[in-house]
């Protein structure tokens, strides 16, 4: 591995073992900020999707003759057929993904996506399915007892509850917020330029550069241009706050694309933290005793750009 002023100001020898022991000790354990745990602006957004809906049904809530003014709600505005999923917290695709069990005897199994599709005709036998699904999921108990008082504000809790899927996209975003204030700062001092989510086509429009994927799809997290050099680097950022299987294939995978970006001398800097590596470390290691330019949120915070880019 190359001598970096970074490395030397840090006290460490000129060892792979002895840095990566380092970059271990120095992993994080959260990179959390309060805006990780719930979207507020997608809840928003989904919710206007069928406030509309939501108020035509805040109607039920209390009646006597539930069944009835549910059905007649269902023949009058179709369209509401579309947000009974989200009361019971399920998306309408992953309602095209699942089946029922509408027989315990025999156990029939059956996708039921058809009855929230306001499209599909309202025969005698949907609405059958119609009042069994609003009785066996809880909802007629729910309108009844008048457990809710508007049908806007319990979605916006469900949209609340069912964002904290969206978490592990939002652990990467934070990673990327994180080194983008990074890379941002560095590159203003430096009279460096630098593309977020950069494409082959963002990179060829700004500066020129001809770049070979290995796929088409393929977007960068960031790319640092330095002038003078007339080089790019690109960058690639993720945290796993947690281990399993996947990891040892990340690191394999990094190590592909770093020897692919290699052979059109373009140098790739992955920068990756969490302690879910310490869990993989073998593997990562491997990955880092081929790839020089394989850092954690510390190392970048040391500097190590500055050794690298200038």
């Amino acid at each position: 591995m190359e001598y970096l002023k970074t490395y030397q100001k840090l006290n460490l020898k000129d060892d792979k073992k002895v840095i990566f022991d380092y970059l271990l000790d120095t992993l994080k354990d959260s990179i959390f900020t309060w805006d990780y745990f719930v979207d507020f602006k997608k809840v928003k957004q989904n919710i206007i999707l069928v406030e509309k809906e939501l108020n035509l049904m805040n109607v039920l809530i209390g009646k006597q003759n539930l069944e009835k003014e549910f059905l007649e709600l269902i023949e009058e505005y179709p369209q509401v057929r579309k947000v009974l999923p989200i009361l019971i917290a399920l998306r309408n695709n992953k309602i095209r993904e699942i089946k029922i069990i509408d027989d315990f005897e025999e156990l029939n199994f059956e996708n039921k996506s058809s009855l929230f599709d306001p499209t599909q005709e309202l025969t005698k036998e949907l609405k059958d399915d119609l009042l069994n699904f609003f009785k066996e999921s809880g909802l007629k108990k729910l309108f009844e007892n008048k457990d809710v008082k508007n049908l806007v504000d319990y979605c916006v809790g469900v949209e609340v509850g069912m964002d904290t899927n969206a978490r592990k996209n939002r652990t990467g975003q934070s990673m990327e917020k994180i080194v983008e204030g990074m890379i941002k700062k560095f590159s203003e001092e430096n009279n460096l330029e630098y593309i977020p989510q950069a494409t082959q086509t963002k990179i060829k429009e700004k500066w020129g550069f001809e770049i070979t994927l290995d796929k088409t799809n393929r977007i960068f997290d960031f790319a640092i241009f330095n002038k003078l050099k007339n080089k790019i680097y690109l960058v690639e950022t993720n945290f796993y706050g947690g281990g399993g299987s996947k990891l040892k294939s990340t690191a394999g995978e990094y190590q592909y694309l770093a020897d692919f970006l290699s052979n059109q001398k373009i140098d790739l800097i992955w920068i990756t933290d969490g302690v879910g590596w310490v869990t993989t470390k073998t593997s990562l290691f491997e990955t880092f005793s081929k790839n020089k330019y394989l850092f954690n949120i510390e190392l970048i915070k040391q500097g190590v750009l500055k050794d690298i880019i200038l």
